[in-house]
Formats: C-alpha cells, sequence, structure tokens
C-alpha cells in the first residue's frame, strides 16, 4: 500500500477532492479539501431528513385523523393510500418520482401552480424569504433563534419551572428578541417569487429534480407509516374518553386535538422515533437517483483514494452519532408526555 502511495489513516481529508458536487449546501468546487466534500454531503443527508422528518410528520398526522374519519369514500381512499404505499419498495418509489420529475415540462411551457409555484424538468421553483440590508443572512438568524430558544429552556428547566406555558413563552422571547436585532441592524425580510425569464425561471428557491424526487419519496413513504402509528395511537385511548369529552360540548376536532392526541403520544412517539430513524437511514437511497447525499461523496471519496476502511468509518460514526442524537432527543420528549403513574 505504502509503495502504490495509500498509507492508512486520516490524512487524505485534508488532499484536493477532484471531482464536482452537483449541488451543495456550501460552497464547493473541484480542488477543494476531501473534508469539505464529505461536509457537503452530510449537509445534504441532513437537509434531507429534517425536512422529510417535519413534513412526512405533518401529512402522516392529517392522514391518520382523516382515515378514521366516518366518511367511507374519505377512509377508504386513505387505507388504498396507505397500503400501496407501504408495500412497494422505497427504491421503486424513488425510481417512479424521479421519472415523474423528468417528465415535466421545460420551464418556457411550465405552468404556475398558486401563480407562484412552477414544476419544471430543471427541479422545482418555490417562493422564499432572505434578509437584505443587515450583516447576517437568513440561515444565520434562524440559528441563532434555535441557539436562544434552548439556551432559555434549558435555564428554566434548570429553575425548575418549565412548563408548556413557560416553554411557550420563552420561544416567543428568542424570535422577540431576534427579529428586533434584525430590525435594529437594518436587515429587512424580501419575499422573492419565482417568475420565467427568457428559457428559464429566475427568483425563489430551485429545487433540483434529484432533491425534490428524494424528498417527495421519502415524505410519501414514511406518512404512510407515521399515518399508521397515529391511528393506532388514537384507538388505543378508550372510549370514555371520547364520551367525557362530548359530554362537556367539545366538537370532534376539540376531542382530538385537547384530549385524544394527547394521551395518544404514549404510543405514537416511541415508533414515531422508529419511522424517523429508517427515514434518515433510508436518505441513503438517494445514491440511486444521483443526489449527492452522504453516502454518494463518501463512495467517491473512496474510489479516489483508496482508503475504503477509513471512509467507511467515517460513514458508519456519523451515521450513528446523527441516529444516536435524534434517538437521545425524541427519548427526552417521550419523558415529559409519559404519564407517569396515577399522579399526573
Amino acid at each position: 500500500m505504502a509503495r502504490i502511495g495509500i498509507l492508512p489513516g486520516f490524512g487524505f481529508l485534508s488532499g484536493s477532492a477532484n471531482f464536482e458536487i452537483g449541488e451543495s449546501a456550501i460552497a464547493f468546487r473541484a480542488g477543494d479539501t476531501y473534508l469539505r466534500a464529505i461536509l457537503s454531503g452530510l449537509l445534504n443527508t441532513l437537509k434531507v431528513s429534517l425536512l422529510g422528518c417535519l413534513l412526512a410528520t405533518i401529512l402522516g398526522v392529517a392522514i391518520g385523523i382523516a382515515g378514521l374519519s366516518r366518511n367511507l369514500l374519505l377512509s377508504g381512499l386513505v387505507r388504498w393510500f396507505i397500503e400501496i404505499t407501504r408495500n412497494t419498495p422505497l427504491l421503486l418509489q424513488l425510481f417512479f418520482w424521479m421519472s415523474l420529475a423528468k417528465a415535466l415540462p421545460a420551464p418556457r411551457q411550465a405552468s404556475a401552480l398558486f401563480g407562484t409555484i412552477f414544476l419544471t424538468s430543471r427541479g422545482v421553483y418555490i417562493p422564499s424569504v432572505s434578509l437584505e440590508g443587515g450583516p447576517f443572512g437568513l440561515a444565520a438568524a434562524l440559528a441563532s433563534t434555535a441557539i436562544l430558544a434552548v439556551a432559555l429552556l434549558f435555564i428554566l428547566r434548570l429553575c425548575r419551572s418549565l412548563t408548556r406555558r413557560t416553554g411557550a413563552v420563552a420561544i416567543t422571547l428568542a424570535f422577540a428578541a431576534t427579529f428586533a436585532a434584525l430590525f435594529l441592524s437594518g436587515a429587512r425580510p424580501v419575499a422573492e417569487l419565482p417568475a420565467l425569464s427568457g428559457f428559464n425561471i429566475r427568483g425563489g428557491l430551485n429545487l433540483s429534480p434529484e432533491f425534490a424526487a428524494l424528498l417527495t419519496g421519502l415524505v410519501i413513504k414514511f406518512s404512510a407509516l407515521i399515518a399508521e402509528i397515529v391511528r393506532a395511537g388514537i384507538q388505543s385511548v378508550g372510549g370514555g374518553q371520547w364520551e367525557a369529552a362530548r359530554a362537556l360540548g367539545l366538537h370532534e376536532g376539540q376531542i382530538i386535538r385537547l384530549v385524544v392526541l394527547p394521551q395518544a403520544l404514549r404510543v405514537i412517539t416511541p415508533l414515531t422515533t422508529s419511522s424517523y430513524l429508517d427515514l434518515t437511514k433510508d436518505s441513503s437511497l438517494a445514491v440511486a437517483i444521483g443526489f449527492p447525499d452522504l453516502v454518494s461523496i463518501i463512495n467517491t471519496t473512496a474510489n479516489t483514494t483508496g482508503q475504503s476502511m477509513e471512509a467507511l468509518i467515517i460513514l458508519i460514526g456519523t451515521f450513528l452519532t446523527i441516529n444516536l442524537s435524534l434517538s437521545a432527543l425524541m427519548n427526552a420528549y417521550n419523558t415529559r408526555v409519559a404519564l407517569r403513574g396515577s399522579t399526573r
């Protein structure tokens, strides 16, 4: 190995990566270090995983509740959607969504949905918001808000005064402080709407066909799984709870939101955690449709450097860190929503 220039260790991370990355959350070009290339792949994986978990949860809860509807047509459609989605391989679904994305019309022939969303063969164009006139960008503002909110919640937890109301107040204060700082710095939010200009669409946020297909496939697949989890959790709540809530004059929406879901979370949260972990791991199938996620970048790094063992160690360690961190956060949340004996 030494004779052909391959030495064990992680020194190759500082070498030049002589390949391009089609889509990156940070600036990258051929000649940058392998470490920066791997960081770019990691950010792509985190981006699609976090968005996938958020959107799959929203869609899954809506579908799960709709599946319990007394409307036979609606509940029947939900059942067919869940059965078809759950019983077909995710890789096959990704191929379907990728072929559909490539079959979309060119930008000049694309029609706008709601006047602001363009579905084209070059990607999906949606409105975006940016900050102008200030020292920081939108990403930095959101990151500072999250850090400030977490810090306030941690301080309240140490003071033994963290409740649902104080937590909401802390998050509101974090948003208010961030917006006040942005206002004083001269930054102003500006909405950017995509519009046809020449042979392409300008403005807004462009989601590449590979990213859009991957995100759609993950959201559709795991929303069906989460819908079944939500349905089982709701049905685990005794019928007496529903009757007592109706006796108090609550309508169906209030019963689900205020009475049933808080109790159903004991069942929903642990199973949803498993779905989040599976979604994060299954994002590695992005390599099959050409999206440059962490697995794709690691494979390219291993092939160009010959450091296969070290690349696999980095890949395994990164996914373990992501999933164990996500599991720890969800377990902490599960501890808060779980009933503790008969005193709660």
